[in-house]
């Protein structure tokens, strides 16, 4: 009887990945998608920290290139990919499309450069100062907790969109959640409004290195991405809006303005539509003045022309101009809304005469389901 031989059993070859896996063999293209969809934060970090160094390790602007916050290292993979190729690629395999995001690192180190110096001067000059108790100060501690919290969540959501989900996020409700006010939606603003540009010059192909670029994505992941930059940018909006409409404003004549405003019934916010009330005793002594019913859905522009602005009595406006003050029910209130919060009376104007449904005068009564948009003295 033939004894069989035994076969050999082939281990399979384990699957390269991280710095290990980078494809420079297969061109720049190659190495700036690798960058973009299988990179972690902290492989990325270290490649243009390391490119940093050691381009400038006997100038003082390493120094101020290390104090800038961490988020600036890894919000870009395309920079970090940038930086792995110069130092590893033959200067021969070099085209038109990797010294065009060479200039741009180059551009971006020294804004990081100028952006860092202030930085390090602030920490220097608190060093320096053996009287000043050691502290974090105001702003700092604000950029740590904005670091820690909602900027995790925004690259969170970048990490998704790289593994292919169709992922969104509330930015409202997120602030709500971590406590953040109204002044920390400037560095989320610039990361958002980074990000839209790159997708709509790749979308609109107004751009031939964001045409490049994002050229593994179909144009309706490029249009959801817009789409959801578009809607977190209005959410800040919003927050910096109910910011100034929640701060506290300082009454001429207290006494009579609380007697007025003691019965009135407002809603002080509503999660569907985004909104939050600002104080009635702000309507006192002005002379126009916006709210939404988020009942009915009915936006109304009071306006007075008593040279003592608006007074209030019970739960009505008084001292209204019945000639020149409007209500009238949205179609859709999340487009018109956002305007009435930050434009002017006359883009509101050109707006509302836009709108088809039928406009009438108001009454002035408010009530629970009345949300105090917004006061203005012209």
């Amino acid at each position: 009887m033939a004894i069989r031989k035994k076969q050999k059993k082939v281990v399979p070859t384990r699957r390269r990945f991280g710095l290990s896996a980078v494809p420079i063999e297969k061109g720049f293209d190659q190495v700036l998608y690798y960058f973009q969809t299988e990179m972690s934060n902290s492989d990325i970090s270290k490649i243009l920290k390391g490119y940093l160094k050691e381009k400038h390790k006997k100038s003082a602007n390493l120094q101020y290139i290390m104090s800038c916050p961490e988020y600036h290292f890894y919000s870009h993979p395309s920079r970090a990919a940038t930086a792995f190729w110069l130092i590893h690629a033959p200067k021969k395999d070099d085209d038109d499309k990797s010294k065009a995001y060479s200039s741009g690192l180059s551009k971006w180190t020294s804004e990081m450069i100028s952006l860092g110096k202030e930085i390090y001067q602030n920490k220097l000059i608190k060093k320096n100062d053996s009287d000043a108790r050691p502290s974090i100060s105001p702003m700092e501690r604000l950029k740590n907790k904005i670091s820690n919290t909602i900027m995790q969540d925004i690259l969170e959501l970048e990490d998704k969109w790289m593994e292919g989900e169709k992922a969104t996020i509330d930015v409202y409700s997120l602030f709500k959640k971590h406590g953040l006010a109204g002044s920390a939606t400037l560095p989320v603003r610039q990361v958002v409004e980074s990000w839209l540009l790159d997708y709509e010059d790749a979308y609109h192909k107004r751009c031939e290195q964001a045409v490049e670029g994002y050229s593994h994505l179909k144009r309706p992941e490029l249009n959801h991405r817009i789409k959801a930059c578009q809607e977190m940018l209005l959410d800040l909006d919003r927050i910096k809006s109910a910011a100034k409409a929640t701060r506290k404003t300082k009454v001429k004549q207290p006494k009579a303005a609380d007697k007025q405003v003691s019965k009135v019934k407002y809603k002080s916010e509503d999660a569907n539509f985004k909104l939050v009330s600002i104080s009635p005793i702000q309507i006192i002594g002005k002379i126009r003045l916006y709210t939404f019913n988020t009942k009915s859905r009915m936006i109304t522009e009071y306006i007075t022309q008593s040279v003592g602005g608006f007074e209030i009595s019970g739960t009505t406006i008084k001292n209204i101009d019945t000639v020149n003050s409007r209500t009238v029910i949205l179609r859709k209130p999340e487009e018109f809304l956002p305007g009435v919060l930050t434009k002017t009376v006359k883009q509101i104007d050109t707006e509302w005469k836009k709108l088809t449904t039928k406009t009438t005068i108001p009454n002035g009564r408010i009530n629970s389901d009345t949300i105090l948009l917004r006061v203005l003295d012209k």
